[in-house]
C-alpha cells in the first residue's frame, strides 16, 4: 500500500501519527479561500513544486496536485509490493477521483475572467478526472487496463471492489487500486453551501458533532491473484 496525507507522506508516517493521535486538521495554508481562517481542513503542507520534486525528481511538466498525490501513493504501493517488473502480469490501474485537475482550472478561470487572452491553457489540460489516471499509469508502466471512477465519496471503495472482481473473474492478474483528490475552492465552497462543515476539528459520534472536515491526499493498494503471486515467486 501507499499513502500521502495530512498526517504523513508514507504508510509508516501515517501509522505513527495515528498511534500517537496526531491530527492533520488545521488552517488552510495553500488554498486562497475567503474561508482560510474560518474553515479548518486536513491539508498537505507541501506545495506543488515540492510535490513535483518528490514524485518526479528531475522531470518537468504540467501535473495537477491530484495527479502528483496519486503518483506518489501508487508508486509507494508498487514498491512495497515488490513488483520489480510488471512483465508477464496482466496489470490494471483503477484510480478514483472527484475533482481531477480542478485546482489548476480554478487558477486559469480567475485569470481568464480578467480577459479572454489571459491564463495558461496548460492549466486546464489536466482538468478531466481521467488525465491523472493516465499519467500515473504511464509513469508506472501499466498498460493492461486503465480506468477512472468518480462516484463522489464512494469512489475509492468502488475502485478497490472493481479491481478485486476483475481478478476473481480472471481478467487481470494484478491491480493497483485507490484514489486521489486535492483540496479546491470548488470542494470547500460546495460543501460549505450544504452547511455541513465544522468550524473546528470534527467530532464524529459525539452528541455535539457539528459537521465534517475536508482533506486531501491519496492512497493505493496492490491486489494480486494467488496464482500470479506464486508464479512470480
Amino acid at each position: 500500500m501507499g499513502i500521502i496525507s495530512a498526517i504523513g507522506s508514507d504508510t509508516l508516517a501515517v501509522l505513527d501519527s495515528l498511534m500517537n493521535r496526531r491530527s492533520g486538521i488545521g488552517r488552510m495554508t495553500l488554498l486562497d479561500s475567503v474561508y482560510r481562517n474560518e474553515i479548518p481542513v486536513a491539508g498537505i503542507t507541501a506545495n506543488n513544486e515540492e510535490l513535483l520534486h518528490i514524485a518526479l525528481s528531475g522531470v518537468s511538466g504540467s501535473y495537477t496536485r491530484t495527479s502528483l498525490f496519486g503518483i506518489i501513493a501508487a508508486r509507494q504501493a508498487i514498491e512495497q509490493a515488490e513488483l520489480i517488473s510488471l512483465a508477464g502480469r496482466r496489470t490494471g490501474l483503477i484510480s478514483a477521483t472527484t475533482v481531477g485537475g480542478m485546482d489548476r482550472s480554478e487558477v486559469f478561470y480567475k485569470s481568464y475572467l480578467s480577459g479572454s487572452s489571459k491564463g495558461r491553457m496548460r492549466d486546464i489540460a489536466g482538468h478531466d478526472c481521467g488525465d491523472g489516471t493516465e499519467k500515473i499509469a504511464r509513469l508506472l508502466g501499466i498498460k493492461g487496463f486503465i480506468s477512472t471512477i468518480n462516484t463522489a465519496c464512494s469512489s475509492s471503495a468502488n475502485a478497490i471492489m472493481m479491481g478485486a472482481r476483475m481478478i476473481r473473474m480472471g481478467l487481470l492478474d494484478c491491480v493497483v487500486a485507490g484514489g486521489t483528490d486535492a483540496l479546491t475552492l470548488f470542494t470547500v465552497n460546495g460543501f460549505n453551501s450544504l452547511m455541513i462543515l465544522d468550524r473546528e476539528a470534527c467530532k464524529p459520534f459525539d452528541e455535539n458533532r457539528n459537521g465534517l472536515n475536508l482533506g486531501e491526499g491519496s492512497a493505493f493498494i496492490v491486489m494480486e491473484s494467488e496464482e500470479s503471486a506464486l508464479n512470480a515467486g
